[in-house]
This record gives structure tokens, C-alpha cells and sequence, in this order.
């Protein structure tokens, strides 16, 4: 498990912006078969909040696991640039949340961020709308 390279999918949901918020984050191995799920209910926030708080979901599963060598897909286009350093954080909420995400991608052997396509995110996007859906209920 040390040296396996695991994919993390995360996504955050908004039910308006601002609105209702979930998080959502998959691990699987390379062959796409599920290692670890988590969905988080997060209240009124915003879509780039959830987004971040999605991705810190998934870095803390990861981290509970004991992966340490990731491959972070990401259908947020801001928040991946921002974490390769192309795009600055200036919103003062999402430093505080880019803080949290630095600390903990430290603690990772390797890790590499990608922006991908939404229809490629489809489980963490259903993980983060479940935890809308079931808070609702």
C-alpha cells in the first residue's frame, strides 16, 4: 500500500451559488475499482468552498488509508490551477481552505493534480449531491 498509486476523484455540489453544499471523493486503484468513498453535508457555501472542501475530504481519506502516492483529478478548472500555482487565491476564505490543502498534500509522498472533464468525475459528483439529498430527507 506504501508505494501504490491510488486515483482520487473529488467534487463539490451547490445548490445555487451560494447555496446548499456537498463534497464528494472516490479512491480507486488503477483499474477504477473502488478503495475508499466519503461524502460530507456542508450547508450554505459556495461552489469553490465545496470544491475545496471536497478535495480536503478525500486528501484526509487518502491519508486515513495510508496512500501516500496520488493521482488528484479534479473537474474544478480554478481549483486545480490554483494548486499548480498558475492561478492565484485571492479570495480570503479560499486561502485559509488552500492552507488546509498545502498542510496536507505535505504529507503525501508524491501527488499530481489534474483538471478533468465533469463526465469523468461522475462518482464524486453523485457522492457530493447524495450529501445534499440525504441531509434534505
Amino acid at each position: 500500500m506504501e508505494n501504490q498509486k491510488v486515483k482520487l476523484f473529488s467534487d463539490g455540489a451547490c445548490r445555487g451559488n451560494p447555496g446548499i453544499g456537498g463534497a464528494g471523493a472516490v479512491i480507486t486503484d488503477d483499474s477504477d475499482r473502488v478503495l475508499w468513498e466519503g461524502s460530507q453535508y456542508l450547508g450554505q457555501c459556495t461552489n469553490n468552498i465545496a470544491e475545496y472542501q471536497a478535495l480536503i475530504l478525500g486528501l484526509k481519506g487518502a491519508l486515513v488509508c495510508g496512500y501516500k502516492n496520488l493521482e488528484i483529478y479534479l473537474d474544478s478548472e480554478l481549483l486545480a490551477n490554483q494548486i499548480n500555482g498558475s492561478y492565484k487565491v485571492r479570495n480570503e476564505n479560499l486561502k485559509i481552505l488552500m492552507q488546509e490543502v498545502r498542510r496536507l498534500l505535505s504529507s503525501f509522498a508524491s501527488s499530481e493534480v489534474r483538471h478533468v472533464l465533469r463526465c469523468h468525475n461522475a462518482r464524486a459528483d453523485r457522492l457530493a449531491n447524495l450529501a445534499i439529498d440525504e441531509h434534505r430527507k
